[in-house]
Parts: C-alpha cells; sequence; structure tokens
C-alpha cells in the first residue's frame, strides 16, 4: 500500500535498496503492517510523493550517495518485547516479557493467573491478603506444581492493625521456599519482612551478597519508597540479633543490599493507591532510587517498574518512554475469566468507564481512615462505607449511635442486629486474632470498628461470590484504568467477557506498546501517516504469537 502525503517534512537521510535476491519489483506494505513485524525494522522510502514501507531491504546512510536510488526518509529498528522493559530484571526473575500481573487480595489475582502468566514468560503474584493461612499455604504448593521452575510470587501486605497475621505469612513463606513476594499498602517497613529479606543471605565462594529472598516493593509514597531503597534500618538489625534469628556476619551483610532490588511505582490505581499522577510519581521515585544509589553504592541498583494505569497499549508506551524496568497490571486481570471474582463482578466491569470510581475505606486500615479505589457504578459500597466512617469518626461506641441511625445501619448495612453481628465478628477474630477481642471488650471504640470493618471485608466476599441479594454492597476494586480497557477493546472480541484471558490481554499491551513505540520513532524523523491507520485492534492469542519469534 503506498500513501499520498502532501504534508509530509521528512527529509531525505539516504538511501534504499531491495534484497540482490529480490527478482520482481519490492511489495509496499501499510504501515500497521510494517510497524507489526517488530522483529523486522522498518524503512520509510518516498518515490516523488508516496510513501512505501517496507521490512528488508539495504541502507546507506547519508547524503553523499546515488540519488536514482530510492529515498530513505525514516527507519526504526526491530523492537523485540523482551526488550520493552530491564534485561536484568528479566533475568533476575526468569521471565521472557516485562509483564507483571500485580497481586490483588482475597485470591481475586488467582493461582490460576498466576500460572497462566508463569507458563507464558511472565510473572503473576498470588493475592494472598484477606485469606486464611491453610488457604494460602494450599495455593502455594498448587502454584509450585504447576511452575516448579517459577516464576511466581506471592503477596504480602502490610497489617499494622494485625502484625501476628504479618509474622504467620512470613514464617509460612519461609517454610514453603518461597522466594519472591510483592510486598504492598506498607506504611514503614515490619520486622517480620526484613526478616524475610534476610532469610539465608551469605556470601558464595566469589564474595558475592546471595539474598535468596527478594521483594519486589509497590508504592506511591516517597518516604515509603526510601525504606524499600535502603538496607535494613540499624535498629532491626540489633533487634534480629538479639533474637538470635540472623548472625553477625549476615547483619553485616544485610549493610550492603537494598531492602528490595525492584519497586514499583504505584501510580493512580484500583484497591490501596494515593491516586497519585504516573508522569510526577515515576521520575520521583527514579530520582530517590539514584541519589540513595549514589550513597549506598549497591553492586545491582535497585529497579524501578509502573503500575496504575497500565490498560492499553498507550499507556504502557508511555511508561517504556519513561524508562520503566517492567510494567504492571491490575484491574484489568480483575476481568480476566481467570480471575477469583465472579461472573457477575466481570460483567460489571466490562461496562465501567473512566469516571465510574471512587474512593471508600478501607476494611484493613479503617482506623487510620485509609482509603481504596473501588467500582462506583452499580454498587452502592463506597456511599455506605463513607457512612460507616462518619459514624465511627463521631461516636465512640455502638451505644452512642442514635436509634434511627443504628435501625438504618441494621435494615440496610448489615440486615442483622449490631449485636449479632458483633457475636459473629467476634467469633472471626478469636480464630483469627485473639488480641482483637480483648482489645474491642476494653475498648467500646475498637468494637465498633470491628463490626465496621466486618461490612468492609464481607463486601469483597459476596462481590467475588457473585451474591445477587447482596449486590448494591459489592466492593470491587478497580482504577479508571478499566475505562480506557474497555474504549482500546470496544466491538472487539476483547469486549465480550468470556474472551479475556489473561495472557491474551497482558500480551496484547505489551505488543500494541511495542508497535506505537516503533511508530513514534517514526514521527521524529518528520514522517506523517493518519493516526487511524495505527488504532492497533487487539490480536487473538494465535494470531499474536505469528509475530512472538523471541
Amino acid at each position: 500500500m503506498v500513501q499520498n502525503l502532501p504534508h509530509n517534512t521528512a527529509c531525505r537521510i539516504g538511501s534504499w535498496l531491495p534484497c540482490s535476491q529480490d527478482s520482481s519489483p519490492p511489495t509496499s506494505l501499510t504501515i500497521q503492517q510494517a510497524l507489526s513485524q517488530i522483529h523486522s525494522p522498518v524503512y520509510v522510502t518516498q518515490q516523488d510523493d508516496t510513501l512505501n514501507y517496507h521490512t528488508t531491504g539495504t541502507i546507506q546512510i547519508g547524503s553523499d550517495i546515488d540519488t536514482s536510488q530510492q529515498s530513505l526518509i525514516g527507519y526504526v529498528p526491530a523492537l523485540k518485547l523482551s526488550r520493552c522493559g530491564d534485561a536484568a530484571f528479566m533475568a533476575t526473575h526468569g521471565l521472557r516479557y516485562p509483564m507483571v500481573a500485580g497481586s490483588m487480595a482475597k485470591g481475586i489475582s488467582s493461582a490460576e493467573i498466576v500460572i497462566a502468566m508463569g507458563r507464558a514468560g511472565m510473572l503473576g503474584f498470588f493475592g494472598a491478603a484477606g485469606l486464611t493461612l491453610d488457604t494460602v499455604e494450599e495455593t502455594i504448593v498448587r502454584i509450585q506444581e504447576a511452575l516448579p521452575d517459577g516464576p511466581y510470587g506471592v503477596n504480602l501486605i502490610h497489617s499494622p492493625n494485625e502484625t501476628n497475621l504479618e509474622r504467620s505469612l512470613v514464617d509460612l513463606y519461609i517454610k514453603n521456599n518461597v522466594h519472591l513476594i510483592e510486598a504492598s499498602a506498607f506504611l514503614t517497613l515490619s520486622i517480620d519482612v526484613v526478616r524475610y529479606r534476610l532469610h539465608g543471605i551469605h556470601k558464595n565462594d566469589t564474595g558475592e551478597i546471595i539474598t535468596p529472598n527478594r521483594i519486589i516493593a509497590k508504592i506511591s509514597r516517597e518516604e515509603v519508597a526510601k525504606h524499600f531503597l535502603s538496607p535494613p534500618p540499624e535498629k532491626m538489625l540489633k533487634k534480629l540479633l538479639d533474637q538470635q534469628i540472623i548472625t553477625e556476619q549476615q547483619a553485616e551483610l544485610a549493610r550492603h543490599i537494598p531492602m528490595a532490588e525492584d519497586v514499583t511505582a504505584e501510580a493512580d490505581s484500583g484497591g490501596h493507591t494515593d491516586n497519585r499522577p504516573t508522569l510526577s510519581l515515576f521520575p520521583t521515585i527514579c530520582s530517590l532510587r539514584d541519589r540513595l544509589q549514589l550513597q549506598y553504592q549497591y553492586t545491582t541498583p535497585p529497579r524501578i517498574g509502573l503500575a496504575g494505569g497500565i490498560a492499553t497499549p498507550h499507556s504502557a508506551a508511555a511508561a517504556i518512554a519513561m524508562g520503566a524496568a517492567y510494567l504492571v497490571t491490575g484491574t484489568v486481570n480483575q476481568a480476566c475469566i481467570e480471575s477469583g471474582t465472579s461472573d457477575m463482578v466481570r460483567a460489571m466491569l466490562a461496562e465501567t468507564r473512566q469516571a465510574d470510581v471512587a474512593m471508600a475505606p478501607a476494611a484493613d486500615m479503617f482506623e487510620m481512615g485509609v482509603n481504596v479505589q473501588v467500582l462506583k457504578r452499580g454498587t452502592m459500597f463506597s456511599m455506605r462505607a463513607s457512612k460507616l466512617y462518619d459514624i465511627f469518626r463521631s461516636y465512640n461506641s455502638l451505644d452512642e449511635i442514635p436509634a434511627d441511625e443504628k435501625e438504618k445501619l441494621e435494615k440496610t448495612f448489615f440486615r442483622a442486629p449490631l449485636a449479632d453481628i458483633w457475636t459473629a465478628t467476634r467469633e472471626f477474630f478469636l480464630k483469627r486474632d485473639p488480641r482483637q477481642v480483648e482489645r474491642a471488650e476494653r475498648d467500646p471504640k475498637h468494637l465498633m470498628a470491628l463490626v465496621f470493618r466486618s461490612y468492609l471485608g464481607q463486601a469483597t466476599h459476596w462481590a467475588n461470590a457473585g451474591d445477587t441479594g447482596r449486590k448494591m454492597d459489592f466492593q470491587v476494586w478497580c482504577g479508571p484504568a478499566m475505562g480506557a480497557f474497555n474504549e482500546w477493546t470496544h466491538d472487539t472480541f476483547l469486549q465480550q467477557t468470556d474472551q479475556r484471558q489473561v495472557v491474551c490481554v497482558n500480551l496484547n499491551i505489551l505488543f500494541g506498546a511495542a508497535v506505537l513505540t516503533r511508530a513514534n520513532e517514526l514521527r521524529r524523523y518528520g514522517t506523517t501517516f493518519d493516526s487511524s491507520e495505527l488504532s492497533f485492534a487487539p490480536l487473538t492469542i494465535d494470531y499474536i504469537k505469528e509475530y512472538l519469534r523471541d
């Protein structure tokens, strides 16, 4: 296909000759065909006012050449998907592509997602938060059987109000040889995340520091990033030494490594988020990393990935252009058939637009006033959760709540007397963390918080289970990226919820980003083309694999 572009401002940069073995005139490709062949370079030639696109041939760069040859006015090299991220990141974690499916609590980022991503050469994290230890352990065993050589990871969410739970999860991970975790929602370092990082640290025969356990920290604040980009704090090293958990030699080695070799800058995402803008957050964390690298001189400088808003080829291409070591997807994976949510939720997500999200109090950090981003359309959860927090701030106990307000809560929110809700909540925490019950029986305000948290926690369970009677109370973690994904996939096979497979979705995002990256390179030569020719619709997994020869 040829193209006449009277407004083309490109200049001749050299000449192009077809391959010597070609016996017939070369056929020009469309710009989309040429750019989609990501393993081949693209040559843009001009004859009169006509542009041609080729993926083979010989070029000469420079002005002092035979003008009888076709003019070369643009060129972009091949761009394999494996080159769209940091090579060291992929080598460290045994990946083929720099794509990560981030963790979503209560098993929404399921074993199926982790296994599918791992088998395709990408990384998935199991969402262990909010599940019983037995369930987490059973899932780890299942993942390890499916991916004996990896790659896979498991989530460790910060639990400042339930330190015993965090300790038990770390014990479980160490016991089951889980060597990679995604640390999320941390406000500061805990002794147990430090203990996990340092477990088994040693020097090999060549004097290299070996850390069997790795952390990918998901952060949105500079002060938290600094904790993970620095060595473990001295006070925690001393505590671990005093408890004889590490040796003096291990403590010395710990002073030369960062808490996390990889840090994910999490912008405006679903779930726990500070709604940070990507264009401000990512360079800030990169600058902080560079400053701390100068200070500590790590053998391997920490790498910075990007999460929050990665849902289309354009957003992924922007992340690649900024230098993200890897890309993390989230909400779009929840919409896939492998996720641990219900078909009802998947249908709701398929109808989501960018403005259909809101902030609501988080169950795990309710008393602290921490919020999560959730789906607003089709549910009243965000309004009801906010109402509970307002009541919590206004009164010191359930008994202080006015009778009419309490009646509304019992009839609409809880659908049971608050006394009965406390009885069930008490039984739950007696098994999970008895200290919470002891505190609640001393502190009526904490008792009220636990009752209100029971609604927030069950709202996710109702959504995952597809409880039709509780649809108005569904808590669905969701960011505005879901709306962008739905717009991109409109009128394509990925508009259908039963066609959304996690590997297909993630490879399409990365593949489209590679094509757009090459298109942007051509623009820098001054070549112009109709943007409609670069509206890359998603490809089926069989079709896209034709392009993936790396």
